[in-house]
């Protein structure tokens, strides 16, 4: 396979050479060129047609918003946005993914400068990922173009296409299982332990159903209208994202009526700076109240509650209706965490919770679902078409978890039904 093309742009010539040193120590990546500031960068990007680009928000000239909407309008490709750790940022960052962007970073310049591999890596893995996708997205394209007499695989707009994995009670869980509900729910001291270990110990309690079984579903059934699995006795909906995410829960969100009857928690990987930011936005583009969630709040219908960056955000066991807010240990990788919140709503709601898994890097998200099933919870996972990076929805329709696995484009819609049944 041909490595993934950079294009990098920065006004920055320390960043600039940093980026440039970190994508040459990886034989995946090849920097196509570089770029000081967004005129530059809509020029060269006409020219030498990169798979990825690293976009600075802030630069002389045309700053980063106007490049990536001329670059997503003239010559699309996936961008990766570096931001500061600012509210300003945050803004100028969020708009730049409303404009077409794929992801962001933060440029913490301490971690940029740190000899540790873990941003590092991060930064390398997204562009990886990143690239692939737009090649991805670039063959499906031509394999369309070059074939006109064969229709493309619809998307189940109208029509999901995954059946309904039944799975048993919370109360038959296992110690692996109350190890992790006990984790996200857990009001004490011990809310500081490692909640690696303990996650990582959801492991050995299984799936509701196979990946050979949901591939059978999916191979032999079709859901009939514009519905799609979903609990009658629904008291609370909770959506986990990563990369991509933002765009798609605006989407998602933006088609929900103010007087939708589910409260709804979303957990979205996002540094602290940007949560409230991001809540904000929602809120100002939403029909429903959207909020950074808050310690104690009470879950009410036609709200979203979001998690803030840097903690963890679960349900109250002993009060079902509100949320809490904890301290997360600095040692757990995702900060909020998909799996802990998942878990908490399965302690606290069992088959009361609809889940619904989007766009995102990684596999958070798939150790709580396997406690959601067990609890006898519904989950949809997007499905790959539509994802920025598949993977946490991958990790959950592999597993066998999914009772639906759908287009984004399907999942505001079949949510606003299913509120009105």
């Amino acid at each position: 396979m041909q490595p993934i093309r950079v294009l990098i742009v920065d006004d920055s010539g320390f960043f600039r050479k940093r980026i440039h040193d970190l994508v040459a120590k990886d034989d995946r990546l090849i920097v196509v060129g570089a770029a000081s500031n967004g005129r530059e960068a809509v020029a060269k990007c006409k020219q030498l047609k990169p798979d990825v680009v690293t976009m600075d928000v802030e630069m002389p000239d045309m700053n980063g918003i106007d490049a990536v909407q001329i670059i997503m309008r003239d010559s699309p490709t996936s961008i990766l946005m570096l931001s500061s750790l600012t509210r300003q940022g945050a803004n100028i960052t969020l708009k730049a993914l409303e404009a077409g962007a794929s992801d962001f970073l933060t440029k913490d310049i301490r971690n940029w400068t740190s000899t540790s591999n873990l941003v590092h890596n991060e930064f390398t893995e997204r562009l990886v990922k990143l690239g692939r996708r737009r090649r991805f997205e670039q063959t499906s394209s031509d394999q369309s173009m070059s074939r006109p007499s064969l229709s493309r695989r619809p998307t189940p707009t109208s029509s999901p296409t995954h059946g309904r994995i039944g799975g048993p009670s919370v109360n038959d869980g296992t110690s692996a299982q109350r190890a992790i509900t006990a984790k996200g729910a857990t009001m004490n001291a011990d809310n500081r332990k490692d909640d690696r270990s303990v996650l990582q110990s959801a492991n050995h309690s299984g799936a509701a159903g196979s990946g050979q079984q949901t591939r059978a579903a999916l191979a032999v059934r079709q859901a009939a209208g514009n519905t799609a699995a979903f609990p009658s006795q629904c008291r609370l909906v909770v959506i986990g994202a990563s990369t991509g995410g933002p765009a798609a829960l605006q989407k998602i969100l933006s088609e929900l009526p103010a007087q939708f009857p589910y409260p709804i928690i979303l957990v979205q990987h996002m540094p602290k700076a940007f949560t409230n930011v991001f809540a904000a936005r929602l809120n100002q583009q939403c029909s429903i109240t959207v909020k950074e969630a808050e310690d104690g709040d009470n879950l009410r219908p036609g709200t979203a509650y979001l998690a803030p960056g840097g903690h963890q955000l679960v349900v109250d066991p002993r009060r079902p209706d509100r949320v809490r807010v904890l301290e997360s240990d600095e040692r757990v990788t995702y900060r909020p965490s998909v799996d802990i919140t998942y878990a908490s709503a399965a302690k606290a709601l069992g088959n009361r919770v609809h889940a619904i898994i989007l766009t995102g890097m990684g596999a958070d998200g798939a150790d709580g679902a396997r406690l959601l099933k067990k609890a006898g919870a519904t989950i949809w996972a997007q499905n790959k078409e539509s994802c920025t990076i598949y993977g946490m929805p991958q990790a959950i329709v592999k597993s066998g978890l999914a009772d639906e696995v759908l287009d984004l484009n399907a999942i505001g819609g079949l949510l606003s039904r299913a509120g009105r049944r």
